[in-house]
């Protein structure tokens, strides 16, 4: 919630130029009162997280004159605990912090302020307590809706701040400045202005010009004031680039008359493609082979966090491929195509299938319709314990269920096991 440093509600040019600033961050953006208020829940991941998004809107919303800043799951919330000085209202349940906030909080409830003290209200929650009906009667459908509205049991509406074409903002320093490099401190602030508008057109600047009008206390032959247009080899909208560069440029003026009051207005804007954070190229970028994005997705991940699958000379169809880092050259493979139908989903346990009649069932009796494919082998491979082996004797079946489409099944072949029919795999 900005204000003046006095205390006193700030400017609506200030409040303006604030909510400016505030649609880099999300397009709902609106006035309310003595504050800006903006719905940033959908952009947080893409500021890094909801305390990295508030860390960044506290500090650079201070330095455009904002005093204080809450949260909230709504506006009038937001506005009610910012009001009263709470931080974070969404830690706790929304109806418990806003119970033990005081009544003034509310803006609606103002106007009746005086008689809902006599009536012994105090907080918001004694308010919210009186019978509805006489809340209605005695002070009309408003506060009833602005109470909804805080508790979030009515839809909030905003007329949401449209971007401007162009822009040009303005500041009155708070004391006369008489040298030209002292002028970057109130600069600084129209630049961060400046720097969202850009933000939120995806655009650079190329050209902008600095204006200072002088004090009413000046010789004659001062002039109304001066101006500085700054000029970039290539677009853009850092801000501290910005003001290293006017900073060189003020250093070589000299003021005429105190300064005391400033303008900024962007000259040349051009649209700015942003830096793409995509593990992926760009459909628009040159094409890269898959082997050259892998290895810069492991470059940004790490090594062991990308892995791409192996085929094995091996026929048993849980050990027929292996995960390894992507970086990693891949084996020379020279297995033969199957000459069976292969499943496009293997389960990570066969599952063991009920049999009537001599037939599997799985969601009904199952048709084979291919097979069978024998498959045979793993003696020589150990389990982690090396007192077991995976040694497998099956017969593979391509069959068929009503319900369940096309499936992959085999029959064991091993002693003391016989006529066990499990589940592998299903088509896709």
């Amino acid at each position: 919630m900005p204000c003046a440093p006095d205390g006193t509600p700030p400017s609506s040019e200030a409040l303006h130029g604030l909510a400016t600033w505030a649609l880099q961050f999300t397009p709902r953006v609106a006035l309310a009162d003595e504050a800006v208020v903006l719905e940033a829940e959908a952009g947080t991941r893409l500021f890094g997280g909801r305390r990295a998004l508030h860390e960044r809107i506290d500090a650079e919303g201070r330095t455009l004159g904002m005093a204080a800043i809450a949260w909230a799951p709504n506006s009038l919330a937001a506005l009610a605990c910012v009001r009263a000085g709470v931080l974070n209202g969404v830690r706790r349940p929304l109806p418990e912090v806003l119970d033990a906030l005081p009544m003034a909080v509310l803006s609606a409830v103002a106007p009746h302020h005086l008689t809902l003290a006599q009536l012994g209200c105090r907080t918001l929650g004694d308010v919210r307590r009186l019978p509805r009906g006489g809340l209605n009667r005695r002070f009309g459908q408003g506060l009833l809706d602005a109470l909804d509205q805080a508790y979030g049991l009515r839809p909030e509406t905003h007329r949401w701040i449209t971007l401007p074409e162009t822009f040009h903002a303005r500041l009155e320093l708070m004391a006369r400045v008489e040298t030209a490099p002292v002028l970057l401190f109130g600069a600084r602030r129209l630049l961060l202005q400046l720097c969202g508008w850009l933000a939120a057109r995806h655009a650079g600047i190329t050209a902008f010009t600095l204006r200072w009008a002088h004090d009413f206390v000046r010789a004659r032959d001062a002039g109304d004031g001066g101006e500085l247009t700054i000029r970039t080899a290539q677009p853009m909208r850092e801000v501290e680039h910005l003001c290293r560069l006017l900073a060189e440029h003020l250093a070589r003026v000299t003021l005429q008359a105190p300064v005391g009051e400033l303008a900024l207005e962007a000259v040349e804007a051009v649209p700015l493609p942003g830096r793409s954070d995509s593990l992926l190229p760009d459909a628009g970028s040159q094409r890269e082979s898959l082997a050259l994005v892998l290895e810069r997705i492991a470059a940004r991940l790490g090594p062991e966090r990308v892995r791409r699958p192996v085929l094995c000379e091996d026929h048993r169809a849980e050990w027929a491929q292996h995960w390894q880092p992507a970086p990693r050259p891949l084996p020379r493979q020279r297995m033969a195509p199957p000459d069976v139908p292969q499943p496009t989903f293997l389960l990570p346990e066969p599952l063991r299938l009920a049999v009537r009649a001599n037939r599997p069932v799985h969601q009904g009796p199952l048709m084979l319709l291919a097979g069978p494919h024998r498959v045979e082998g793993g003696w020589w491979h150990r389990g982690e314990d090396d007192a077991s082996t995976h040694h497998v004797e099956r017969d593979y079946w391509v069959a068929l269920s009503r319900r369940a489409g096309v499936l992959w099944i085999y029959q064991t072949r091993l002693a003391g096991d016989a006529a066990a029919w499990y589940l592998h795999g299903m088509f896709a």
